[in-house]
């Protein structure tokens, strides 16, 4: 998982992550499932995806908002399903699961690829942007333009 989340940076955005903090990241949310949970596909007992999600409340909808992440489908297996099934299993799991209203997730903007694979899944692109502001942990603000 934290040699998927660094080759993402890499692949979608250009940036070099630090991999043992990754690997802190990912094994923060391995122990504690209230921050998240990844979801893997494999092939031949070898890790060939992942996707994560996280939580938000909905105090409007009165429920859970599942957020997708760290979407990662390895070289040599895109276009091949792989992502599809773990988004299949996701929804399932999501409409068996009461408190649940609903799923998300962002994407680079230039990511047309992800795009036309997210649209095809049924999701739609809504009215909201998103606006962040990174703080980092020694309290100096990092460069602007990237994401996790």
């Amino acid at each position: 998982m934290t040699d998927f989340n660094v080759r993402l940076a890499a692949e979608t955005e250009g940036l070099q992550l630090d991999p043992a903090c990754v690997a802190t990241g990912v094994a923060a949310v391995l122990n504690d499932p209230a921050k998240g949970i990844y979801f893997v596909a494999e092939s031949d007992g070898a890790v060939v995806g992942q996707l994560m999600i996280t939580y938000e409340w909905s105090d409007w909808r009165n429920g859970n908002i599942w957020w997708i992440q760290s979407v990662y489908v390895k070289e040599g297996f895109r276009r091949r399903q792989v992502f599809r099934k773990l988004f299949d299993h996701l929804v399932r799991l999501a409409r068996e699961t009461p408190d649940v209203c609903g799923l998300r997730l962002y994407m680079h903007g230039d990511n047309l690829r992800a795009r036309q694979t997210y649209e095809r899944l049924g999701m739609t692109a809504t009215r909201y942007e998103v606006f962040e502001m990174e703080l980092r942990r020694d309290g100096l603000e990092s460069r602007e333009g990237h994401g996790d």
